[in-house]
């Protein structure tokens, strides 16, 4: 156990504490599940960090790391679906391409082939964290839309999501044409 694994287990530990959040839809609540989503998407920049820095990467800390950032996303995307936060086909879609790109990433390894993540698959990641926190956050405070903002932002993240899962997916193809 290192500093960068205890970071990436910590943001598994915190997803069922803002599911529950997400149980009681309230300002309070919202602002809470919110401040601790922040939290958790810095522990994701600082487990890296700390990984390449300290040289502290580890084959535990490779398998948990995109499994926390899956499970995260993909428990707060669905917990707030019935909230009417966001539209369920938009999950759908998001989680479907997090399983899709898995499975192609799974295929690539059993033969060997390292499909590195690309430039697009960050800016999905960024643009779906920053549609989340407004999103949780939700409700109108000082005149600002929340809501509208996340809105927004998520359209933006649909758009790198559906384009960096057909990347990797074609990259796959072209490694498999080439080998």
């Amino acid at each position: 156990m290192n500093i960068a694994n205890a970071l990436t287990i910590s943001r598994i530990a915190v997803v069922p504490v803002i599911a529950v959040l997400l149980l009681f839809d309230n300002l309070c609540a919202s602002l809470a599940a919110a401040i601790l989503f922040i939290a958790a998407t810095v522990t994701d920049y600082l487990d890296g960090y700390f990984a390449r820095r300290m040289n502290m990467v580890s084959d535990l800390g490779k398998l948990l790391d995109p499994l926390a950032d899956k499970l995260l996303i993909a428990t707060v995307l669905i917990m707030l679906i019935p909230l009417g936060r966001v539209p369920a086909w938009i999950v759908a879609v998001i989680i479907a391409r997090e399983l899709a790109v898995t499975g192609v990433r799974g295929m690539a390894s059993d033969r060997r082939v390292v499909i590195s993540a690309s430039w697009l698959g960050k800016y999905k990641t960024a643009f779906q964290c920053t549609a989340v926190i407004p999103l949780l956050v939700h409700y109108p405070i000082l005149g600002l839309q929340f809501q509208e903002a996340g809105e927004f932002f998520l359209w933006i993240a649909l758009f790198f999501t559906l384009w960096s899962g057909w990347d990797y997916i074609a990259a796959y193809i072209r490694e498999n044409i080439a080998s």
